[in-house]
């Protein structure tokens, strides 16, 4: 199924932007995993809309109810399945766009694929609406891996040509990633924040929107978890992060700047720590060697586009009588969808890491 992601730990997202309901069914989940709902709540209002001047006006609770897969407060063996229900629509701002579609949007190859029948409003099942469920499904995930010693944590590492501190690659850990998420606006330096708030309200008031970049970092994690070839740990992770509404671009590591360098630039050397573990005096290959973990910090970065919803006029075409028109989109859309992206990309993150570390466990 299209809307399934996993082998071992896999996980189904139901629901459109505008049905009574969004969800996810999770299975595969180790048992006997005590779950804290508070936290996984804490989690998702990260992402939650309707909270802050540089979101989109709809306020949705995305309080989270589980139908089955908890008993005690613990997995118990059968599929996790949340729904979230949806309590703000307001299905008449996009009627129009039924047969005007939005440039840069789902909503031309949705028609076209669907013959029609596709759910338009909102976006239906192309919507960043969906990304809730995801959050679920991670925060839980993430829950479970840290027992198992491995932290997830993001920030904003740009806004436009407004650029955050980058992480370091080696030196990445536990408080700097704590740090961060308890920021309303999660960035490394809270004066560049400012200058991405001034953008993005720059982008508001001119009814436009702008984009940028997420930079994420996952520690502890073992080596050898990833499945090569086609079960890499970066080609699972693209894959899943690929999946989220906007995501134009993906790099590991140095990512594209390693094709601009020699490779005695880019290699990084095998040493020995104070403790007698293997690690590399550099990390530009982003903690995977081949598809498989080293043992040195992961790190990524996730391109986002610009909310293809803006207010400035458009050119797009009138399915109906097939001729071009002006099109100005209404309703209420982020300017910026980054700073609700960043818990996105950490569940997604969580999901497929959990995937592959059960998957090396089998295989051990």
């Amino acid at each position: 199924m299209s809307s399934s992601f996993g082998e071992r730990v896999k996980i189904t997202i139901f629901g459109q932007s505008h049905s009574e309901g969004i969800g996810v069914v999770i299975d595969g989940l180790p048992a006997g995993e005590s779950i804290d709902m508070e936290e996984v709540q804490r989690f998702m209002q990260r992402r939650a809309p309707g909270r802050h001047a540089y979101q989109t006006p709809r306020k949705e609770a995305d309080v989270p109810r589980v139908l089955s897969g908890l008993f005690e407060g613990k997995t118990c063996g059968a599929p996790l399945c949340a729904v979230i229900e949806n309590t703000n629509t307001r299905s008449a701002d996009y009627e129009k766009l039924k047969v005007t579609p939005r440039p840069a949007h789902a909503d031309f190859t949705a028609e076209m694929k669907y013959d029609g029948f596709q759910d338009y409003r909102g976006g239906g099942h192309f919507s960043g609406r969906l990304t809730a469920p995801l959050c679920f499904a991670g925060a839980v995930c993430m829950q479970i891996l840290a027992r198992r010693g491995i932290l997830i944590g993001g920030h904003i590492l740009s806004v436009g040509d407004v650029a955050d501190s980058a992480f370091s690659l080696t030196d990445i850990n536990a408080e700097i990633l704590a740090g961060i998420v308890q920021k309303v606006f999660p960035v490394c330096d809270d004066a560049a924040g400012a200058c991405m708030r001034e953008k993005i309200d720059y982008a508001r008031e001119e009814h436009d929107s702008i984009g940028g970049v997420i930079e994420a970092a996952a520690i502890g994690l073992p080596v050898g978890i990833g499945e090569p070839m086609f079960d890499g740990l970066e080609s699972r992770l693209a894959s899943i992060l690929f999946a989220i509404p906007a995501v134009k671009g993906v790099e590991f590591g140095n990512g594209f700047e390693a094709a601009q360098k020699y490779g005695s630039e880019n290699n990084d050397a095998f040493v020995l720590d104070s403790t007698g573990e293997i690690r590399t005096k550099t990390n530009n290959h982003g903690g995977i060697l081949g598809g498989i973990s080293s043992g040195m910090p992961l790190i990524l970065r996730t391109a986002f586009k610009p909310t293809p919803s803006i207010g400035k006029t458009q050119s797009t075409v009138n399915l109906q009588n097939c001729k071009e028109e002006a099109l100005e989109v209404g309703g209420r859309h982020d300017p910026c969808i980054v700073p609700r992206a960043v818990p996105c990309v950490e569940a997604a993150m969580a999901v497929a890491i959990l995937d592959l570390l059960c998957i090396s466990q089998i295989n051990e």
